[in-house]
């Protein structure tokens, strides 16, 4: 009988999921979360691994030989070593674009709280300033018009091509940066152009991009100063697209007129994190991903790729 050991699985599966599919396969063991320390013991004798942000490390690796199989929760597998997981014969899978409208509808939503301060108003009536109000309406903040304003995306994979859609729906023009730069991706209102032109031309600029050590920090002083005054910057990839400290100064003083981010360098986030000390800045706590209907496609693709791998057909395997 297979021996599969989930290493950190309440973040997928607080309890409103099942983990019938992978009971059904072999002997099924599941920890919530798994401190560094813990991780060979845990692993122990299994065969099947399966891990979203605990590090499987070469180190592991070599100590756990009876493993054959990891399952990576989550589209990036950037916390296990690919390579001496090929060398050792190990199969690696991920489980890529589970989460694609789920990511393009949150963005959405960090886009129109800033651009439309929602909640911030809704606390304002909570706390009595409506009835105290002279006037028929007031608003803390000012609001903005999506409609006829320009998004830049840097990133045109599925989530970004999703976001563009959305953006097109409000009245935007979009102009997107991808590596491949395939032309039929552009339509009436959607333009393929260098990140140099999305600097200068967006009112809105949203990162859909891996993080990879070319573009670390690429969202710094230096970028920021091409922008527009006033520019609308959103992050749900990776915390580390962003210099934090400059993104915080540049909000401090105003050239960027907000910004919304689910991600940050460090997650959790910490309490000296830079961007917390930044004005109009929304930050959620890495959820874009979390909705019930894209954690259950996620724990249905991710028992699929067992599966996959079990009958000699691996699938998403990455290298």
């Amino acid at each position: 009988m297979h021996k599969i050991v989930v290493l950190d699985g309440y973040t997928l599966n607080p309890g409103d999921l099942s983990w019938k599919g992978l009971e059904d396969i072999g002997s099924l063991k599941v920890y919530d979360r798994t401190e560094d320390k813990d991780i060979q013991e845990r692993i122990g004798d299994a065969d099947i691994i399966l891990t979203n942000k605990t590090l499987i490390s070469a180190e592991t690796l070599k100590a756990c030989p009876s493993v054959k199989y990891i399952g990576c929760l989550a589209t990036g597998y950037n916390i296990i070593d690919t390579k001496t997981a090929d060398e050792m014969g190990i199969v690696v899978a991920n489980i890529p674009s589970y989460g694609t409208e789920a990511v393009a509808q949150f963005t959405m939503a960090l886009l129109l709280e800033v651009a439309s301060k929602v909640g911030m108003h809704a606390e304002a009536v909570k706390k009595g300033q409506w009835s105290e109000s002279t006037d028929f309406c007031f608003w803390n903040a000012p609001l903005l018009e999506l409609d006829g304003k320009t998004m830049g995306i840097i990133g045109f994979g599925a989530i970004g091509k999703a976001v563009g859609r959305k953006a097109e729906a409000f009245g935007m023009e979009v102009l997107a940066y991808s590596h491949e730069m395939d032309k039929s991706l552009e339509g009436p209102h959607c333009h393929l152009a260098s990140i140099e032109e999305i600097y200068e031309k967006s009112d809105v600029i949203t990162l859909h991009c891996p993080l990879t050590p070319e573009n670390q920090g690429m969202i710094n002083k230096d970028t920021i100063e091409k922008m527009k005054d006033g520019v609308i910057i959103l992050n749900t990839g990776r915390g580390g697209l962003i210099n934090e400290e400059d993104l915080r100064d540049a909000l401090n003083s105003g050239k960027v007129g907000g910004a919304g981010v689910d991600v940050a360098s460090t997650e959790p986030v910490q309490p000296d994190n830079a961007l917390l000390q930044a004005k109009n800045l929304w930050m959620t706590p890495h959820i874009a991903w979390a909705p019930l209907e894209t954690r259950q496609r996620l724990m249905n693709m991710a028992v699929a790729n067992v599966n996959a791998f079990l009958a000699g057909s691996p699938t998403n395997q990455v290298h």
